[in-house]
């Protein structure tokens, strides 16, 4: 039988997209870091739109993001309650009902990349209070792989080489905890 462990602390990842991702990136930055801590990274702008049409009629043209990852560690167990407070965070930013950024929460452990979701597919697994959690990308072998269900943008290494910056992050944070 298998001794019951406290999980490791993980590091929050956002991916914000919107149009005019400079504009509101810069707005939406002091609410996150006012709720989640200082962000220690903020990658180069990535493009979205080539990846999906799916949130060009309620977000618009152009959709462009940043990976962004937090100073300080979470717990997993947050990510549903990250997840939740994210959502609202768009709605305060929507106008006339539609959202103008959009904020997908995740964490990275050395292992894994993964991603908060409200919608279920079959390979997700239901974390509570609404929310779905997604390994997106594991790490073997030196480098983050994505798997057959992998949304395609985090399939491409810009987005990985990104992930795999935020991990080396994670790392040293997670060293220092440890001592």
């Amino acid at each position: 039988m298998g001794e019951v462990k406290v999980p490791d602390m993980v590091n929050l990842v956002m991916f914000i997209f919107a149009s005019h991702i400079d504009y509101w990136f810069n707005e939406v930055r002091p609410v996150l870091e006012g709720r989640f801590g200082p962000m220690d990274y903020v990658s180069d702008v990535l493009d979205f739109e080539k990846y999906t049409l799916y949130y060009s009629e309620e977000m618009g043209q152009g959709l462009k993001g940043r990976l962004v990852s937090f100073e300080r560690l979470v717990h997993p167990f947050q990510l549903a309650d990250i997840k939740r407070e994210t959502n609202e965070i768009e709605k305060m930013f929507s106008i006339e009902g539609k959202r103008k950024v959009n904020i997908d929460p995740g964490y990275i452990h050395h292992t894994q990349f993964v991603l908060a979701s409200t919608k279920h597919w079959g390979n997700r697994i239901y974390i509570g209070k609404g929310i779905y959690a997604e390994v997106t990308l594991v790490y073997v072998r030196g480098e983050f792989r994505h798997m057959e269900f992998t949304y395609p943008n985090y399939r491409e290494e810009e987005y990985k080489k990104h992930l795999e910056k935020i991990r080396e992050l994670y790392l040293k944070k997670r060293r220092k905890m440890m001592k």
